[in-house]
């Protein structure tokens, strides 16, 4: 198994800065959650870098339970939003898009000190290293094949169907997130960074037309490989994850942040930038941009391809800010993985990065 995977696959004991009354917590399912018997045991995930998920074990049932950092009062504003992500993996039950069952919500902070839900643990695979290198070239081009099909299904979801169609504000939504990122690193900025003044300036002034063209879908914000859980055979997603970011957006904000994959190496975020990936059966990002376009049918790669270094800019930028506010909570203390510090680091490389594709435009 490689680093990232020990790192990140797993379970640990609850961090003390995590750690909850799990008497209390069980108190309360036991009001709350049809079927639910104790006793209750709990450990606490390793991956990610939010909001703090625990696997919940009970002598007949394993839950999953995701909830807010502590301690709440030093949380950035609109930052961890439980209640956003129970509603529309809710909302989403029975669509194309996987996802896990809902269980139950608590927004009453004082049970267990953060809000949160519980979902069912649904047992699979993740993968964590985004070249496969446990899979054959068939079974990785066939992966890439199932994370394309779900980000089209979900861009193609009907919002208003699915009763989300108040889940984001009108108006031009590179703008409001350019906005939204550049608040929240100053907020969270712990030391300076020339490339990330640079880039709050440059983008709202360079906004090519595609991104203020008014398309609105349901998108993910987070969209990546280790955030889905796949059957064991890598052949079918059983559910998306981590759906902190989601609302009411642009596709292709969410698409080609999902495509800066092929732009990274696997040092600075997971990337396959590097790696021989004909050789591996990973699509190059041309022919997996195709398949996005084909299947929604929303535009050609020849248009995108001429926009395509504002987008993954403002993705960059929106990453180093996200980097940004987990270096923060790791120097507060209140992030939720050991890899928080490390992970922190990487938002200078990654300013650095968005400003070159900036100039690229």
């Amino acid at each position: 198994m490689r680093q990232i995977e020990q790192n990140f696959s797993g379970t640990q004991d609850i961090p003390a800065q995590h750690q909850f009354n799990v008497h209390a917590l069980s108190q309360w399912l036991e009001v709350h959650l049809e079927g639910f018997k104790g006793p209750l045991s709990a450990r606490m995930f390793k991956g990610g870098q939010s909001n703090p998920t625990y696997l919940l074990h009970t002598p007949t049932h394993q839950y999953v339970m995701r909830s807010k950092p502590a301690p709440v009062a030093q949380l950035l504003p609109s930052a961890h939003a439980i209640e956003r992500e129970f509603r529309v993996m809710k909302a989403l039950q029975g669509s194309a898009v996987p996802v896990a069952r809902m269980l139950a919500l608590c927004s009453d902070e004082s049970i267990t000190g953060r809000a949160f839900f519980i979902m069912e643990m649904v047992q699979g695979r993740v993968f964590w290293d985004q070249s496969l290198p446990q899979l054959q070239a068939p079974k990785r081009r066939r992966v890439y094949q199932r994370m394309n099909e779900v980000i089209a299904a979900l861009h193609k979801v009907d919002v208003h169907a699915t009763g989300l169609g108040d889940f984001g504000r009108a108006g031009n939504y590179f703008e409001r997130q350019i906005s939204r990122w550049s608040q929240q690193y100053v907020a969270s900025e712990t030391e300076p960074i020339p490339e990330m003044q640079r880039l709050i300036e440059w983008l709202p002034k360079n906004m090519p037309a595609s991104a203020q063209d008014g398309k609105m879908c349901l998108v993910h914000g987070d969209y990546r490989l280790d955030n889905l859980i796949f059957d064991e055979p890598g052949e079918r997603i059983l559910a998306v994850l981590d759906w902190e970011l989601s609302t009411l957006g642009h596709p292709l904000a969410d698409f080609s942040y999902h495509c800066m994959s092929w732009h990274v190496t696997p040092e600075r975020f997971r990337g396959i930038l590097g790696f021989d990936l004909k050789a591996l059966g990973i699509p190059l990002e041309g022919e997996y941009i195709q398949w996005y376009c084909d299947q929604t049918g929303s535009q050609s790669p020849l248009q995108l391809q001429a926009d395509w270094a504002f987008f993954l800019s403002y993705n960059m930028f929106r990453m180093a800010a996200i980097l940004q506010g987990i270096a923060k909570r790791a120097q507060i203390g209140t992030a939720s993985s050991v890899q928080a510090q490390t992970a922190g680091e990487r938002a200078r490389p990654m300013a650095e990065l968005a400003w070159k594709y900036a100039q690229m435009c």
